[in-house]
């Protein structure tokens, strides 16, 4: 399978990533790293999904350790960051009020925090406002390294599902959104797209695909001179039969990053379970709670599947 100028070829394995940090919390779902590479937020739900915070976790000498919540999370229901291209801003899906002295939460928003320097405290938390937000929820930020602002939009006056939008960067102004055009979109779910830096490609979540493996899995589709290709399913080496969904391309060290709730967990054994090994099969990574993953890309010289 190839990813534009990249590929991931049988040789290439999936495997946790961060296990011992992630396994700290129920579900971990959606990443983003800084462009140093020394910072990583993801978000940290509860079982059931009522509660979603922001974790950061910065990186030091022996690897990425101690996460904490994201200053400017832990009272709302925060989710899906996602760091500008110079690490000095980050965008956010947020139910925070408007009015931060009403508790009331409103819709889904797109939100951002912004820092002086890469040392520097986050700010308070800003509401992006027109184009980007409206009455409708808009989730999953992704920025191409022009300022074009793609993401998803659940606007129920279309009697669509989930369809991805992008709004276009032009003299410093965000234009209207609009969405994608039907090869990306359709009448189900298209999500959580990840848009490469020079808009070469764009990976994102499909539901219930005639072509799918399961459930939510991740797709490509390649902006060419034609216009986007049909989006192609990435196969069983990353796609399961559960869900699959929230990508993010670290293009530093050609990775590409993942939220799966994969499930092997045993069902039939040999010898009665004992509490130990019945602790370990259900705390294993890969137990069908939402975790994260990681494939290395290997470079090629061709951008076609």
């Amino acid at each position: 399978m190839l990813v534009n100028s990249y590929s991931i070829e049988s040789q290439n394995e999936v495997s946790p990533f961060i296990p011992e940090i992630v396994k700290k919390f129920p579900n971990v779902r959606d990443i983003t790293i800084s462009p140093n590479g020394d910072e990583i937020m993801f978000t940290a739900q509860n079982i059931m999904g009522t509660i979603s915070t922001i974790i950061h976790v910065k990186k030091d000498h022996d690897g990425f350790k101690n996460p904490k919540v994201a200053s400017f999370s832990g009272k709302f229901f925060d989710l899906e960051p996602f760091f500008s291209h110079d690490g000095l801003k980050l965008y956010f899906v947020s139910t925070r009020p408007l009015d931060g002295s009403i508790n009331k939460a409103k819709d889904f928003d797109i939100w951002y925090v912004e820092r002086q320097t890469i040392s520097s405290n986050w700010s308070e938390a800003k509401n992006m406002g027109n184009p980007i937000n409206t009455e409708h929820g808009e989730f999953y930020p992704s920025i191409a390294k022009n300022g074009n602002f793609y993401f998803t939009r659940d606007n129920p006056k279309l009697k669509r599902k989930d369809d991805i939008y992008l709004s276009k960067y032009i003299n410093g102004i965000l234009t209207e959104p609009k969405a994608l055009p039907n090869i990306i979109n359709s009448d189900g779910y298209e999500y959580n797209a990840f848009i490469s830096p020079d808009e070469s490609f764009l990976i994102y979540g499909c539901y219930n695909r005639k072509d799918g493996l399961g459930s939510g899995d991740l797709y490509i589709s390649f902006n060419t001179k034609d216009g986007w290709t049909e989006a192609k399913n990435l196969g069983n080496k990353i796609n399961s039969t559960k869900m699959d969904y929230c990508p993010f391309v670290d293009f530093k060290t050609n990775t590409l990053y993942y939220t799966s709730k994969q499930d092997n967990s045993k069902t039939v054994f040999k010898n009665p379970l004992t509490i130990e090994t019945l602790l370990n099969e259900f705390n294993k990574y890969d137990n069908g709670l939402s975790r994260l993953y990681k494939i290395k890309l290997d470079k090629t010289t061709t951008g076609k599947l």
